[in-house]
């Protein structure tokens, strides 16, 4: 008698197993690349956490940045860790609130906390700046909506802070991403920005709800007056956020309808 090779071996289910190992193997692949950052886990204390979850942590790996910006190993090193941070537990149980212990909006925590993000710019594809102030860039204009540029600004107490001196544009993106203002002295004098979601545009003035005028001093500043960096646009966003409810005690006490 003649004999085929496999015999009555079932090549279907053969390949119906091999497709699902193959699935199960990617399954484990992709959670553990998906690790690599945020990982290990840690408690609200920053100690590390018991339980990382049923996938291993993956072994570290180092990847190459564009645009010579060096290396990253991946897990590795928290670089964006803080440190001690100006808050204090309420219940030694984890999932409880922290409350700060300083002024919040100075110390960053909270609404106002913030990421330690590079202290450096971010950069389009090739390489430059992304985002410019308007005034020294070439072939820009305002083609819709009302230019802010010579408008006063007003606080959300009503205060006129400054005036508006130009924009901020993510050129890639051809949006404007902060708005510029000279600050009178009376409110610590010098140029700040403001994100442009923070601001209202009116046809008399520009309005920032967000802090009063005694906050406009200790807006954070950038240390180029042509570029902001990824920690600067962290601390900037993040003071403004942190004023929708820690800058007046109205905005912090509860709302009862």
């Amino acid at each position: 008698m003649e004999s085929t090779f496999f015999g009555t071996f079932d090549l279907a289910s053969l390949s119906i197993w091999l497709f699902w190992i193959f699935f199960a193997l990617l399954i484990y692949y992709l959670q553990t690349e998906n690790m690599r950052e945020g990982y290990p886990l840690e408690n609200d204390d920053g100690t590390q956490s018991a339980n990382q979850g049923p996938f291993p942590v993956p072994d570290p790996k180092t990847f190459k940045l564009p645009h010579g910006r060096g290396e990253v190993t991946v897990p590795g090193p928290d670089y964006q860790s803080r440190g001690e941070v100006a808050l204090r537990r309420t219940n030694p149980a984890n999932g409880y609130p922290l409350e700060p212990t300083g002024d919040p909006m100075v110390d960053g925590v909270g609404p106002a906390s913030w990421a330690k993000r590079r202290d450096i710019p971010e950069l389009d594809g090739h390489g430059h700046p992304k985002i410019v102030p308007m005034g020294a860039m070439d072939g820009y204009r305002v083609s819709a909506g009302r230019d802010p540029r010579g408008l006063p600004v007003q606080a959300g107490d009503n205060e006129v802070v400054g005036e508006i001196t130009d924009m901020w544009l993510d050129a890639p993106e051809q949006l404007v991403r902060y708005l510029e203002m000279e600050l009178d002295e009376a409110h610590g004098g010098g140029k700040r920005l403001v994100p442009i979601h923070f601001c209202k545009i009116k046809a008399d003035r520009v309005k920032i709800n967000a802090i009063f005028g005694k906050h406009f001093k200790a807006v954070p500043i950038t240390k180029s007056p042509n570029q902001i960096t990824l920690l600067e646009e962290e601390k900037i966003s993040a003071y403004y956020a942190g004023g929708i409810l820690y800058a007046s005690q109205d905005r912090l006490d509860p709302a009862l309808g």
